[in-house]
């Protein structure tokens, strides 16, 4: 388990699966290279001695992989034609119609697109709703551990967090139905639910989202569901959008995604929120007009109809690469870092490491992994009050990189002496 001297090129593996696939490949632009190995200490609120904290990069969730290229084909022109102005597009060009595409092509969902919002991002989209859903000292629900901004937007519009813990059951982190129902109160006016669930990567199952969409019909309240990770789901699981439930769960339903999470795009923001019903939509529009929530730009829509109408064969070979990246984590953690409890993710590529077992020294399993494998991870505590023991790992790299983050942090382990 020992390092390579010299860190290899990102995407070399990555090519051939690529090339296998039929999909072109042209060189790794520089800029790639350069921010696997450079990403900002002021993230962590701390310098090291030296320029950087850590030289191997395994937390922000975006890939290392180039974009499709339907993607690339759309962008091109707009650079050469220097077209970079406001983002208005008619018919199939447009982001609801290339939503309501997506939605009856993999989940055989009928939408009406005149119920589409267009907006810039999922997080804003959060906060906006809980803003126009619910009054200051009401209370919001979530499942935690939580992807962080979950729990920012409801601190910062002044909402009381509740924090319903997932049970892990042996096998995965499940949703404790009877603590949420013990949780609500008559104050609770929102559900934030995650769906696939970041950062345990679990696909709900039917029973589960049914379970959350009764509660929010028996005690009126409105969900507002991120499910921005769907196209990452692996093929042995279904993705259950959870609006399709039943009507009377739809019709309180808002339904946040966009294309950034799966194709590659975080660089070009654009969403849309889907209203279950008229109401919710009226409700929601009188208090944030259109322009409060942006606009987007021209590439960045053109890039998401690409994504959502032409990239489901550039998506098909990088999920083939996560599963295999996925499984490798699985295995080497069980074999060479025994005392971190771990589930498969269902979706995404990032996997919850429980390392409460191995007795770290130091503040916190985070700051062992940064100071002493230089490995940059996400650090639990951060996802809500459960997480204080994990670290949060993107795998979404080339088999070399991830072996080199994953020696990085058994050496690290090996090397401390027992506690």
């Amino acid at each position: 388990m020992t390092a390579a001297a010299t860190p290899p090129t990102p995407l070399d593996t990555a090519q051939a699966l690529f090339v296998a696939e039929g999909l072109p490949w042209p060189p790794v632009p520089p800029a790639l290279g350069e921010r696997l190995t450079q990403v900002g200490p002021w993230l962590f609120g701390t310098r090291a001695d030296g320029p950087s904290l850590y030289d191997l990069p395994a937390w922000v969730a975006d890939m290392d992989f180039r974009v499709s290229e339907p993607i690339q084909a759309v962008l091109r022109p707009l650079l050469e034609q220097t077209d970079f102005g406001y983002g208005f597009r008619m018919g199939e060009r447009s982001l609801p119609s290339a939503f309501a595409h997506r939605m009856k092509e993999r989940y055989n969902w009928e939408i009406d697109e005149a119920r589409v919002r267009v907006t810039t991002e999922v997080v804003q989209c959060l906060e906006a709703a809980i803003m126009v859903f619910s009054e200051p000292g009401d209370s919001v629900l979530t499942q935690v551990p939580i992807y962080p901004p979950f729990l920012m937007v409801i601190d910062a519009t002044k909402r009381k967090r509740i924090e319903n813990p997932l049970i892990d059951d042996g096998s995965r982190f499940v949703v404790d139905i009877e603590g949420m129902r013990n949780a609500v109160d008559d104050r609770t006016k929102v559900i934030l639910l995650c769906s696939p669930h970041n950062p345990t990567g679990r696909v709900f199952t039917r029973e589960e989202l049914q379970a959350i969409g009764d509660l929010a019909v028996e005690r009126d309240m409105v969900i507002v569901c991120d499910e921005i990770h769907a196209d990452l789901t692996y093929h042995d699981q279904t993705h259950i959008p959870i609006a399709t439930l039943s009507p009377e769960i739809a019709a309180r339903t808002i339904t946040v995604t966009s294309a950034t999470k799966a194709f590659n795009l975080a660089g070009l923001p654009a969403a849309v929120m889907h209203f279950g019903s008229a109401e919710l939509q009226e409700k929601f529009e009188v208090l944030f007009p259109a322009r409060i929530t942006g606009t987007t730009s021209v590439p960045a829509v053109d890039a998401t109809v690409a994504a959502w109408r032409q990239s489901q064969p550039w998506l098909d070979a990088v999920m083939a690469r996560l599963q295999s990246n996925r499984d490798h984590v699985a295995q080497f953690v069980t074999e060479h870092l025994p005392g971190i409890a771990h589930h498969k993710p269902e979706a995404t590529y990032l996997y919850w490491l429980d390392c409460r077992n191995l007795n770290l020294p130091g503040e916190s399993p985070f700051h062992f992994f940064l100071n002493e494998a230089k490995v940059g991870l996400n650090q639990g505590s951060m996802f809500g009050s459960q997480g204080d023991t994990f670290v949060r790992l993107n795998f979404a790299t080339s088999p070399e990189v991830l072996e080199q983050v994953l020696d990085r942090m058994a050496n690290a382990v090996e090397r401390t002496p027992a506690r």
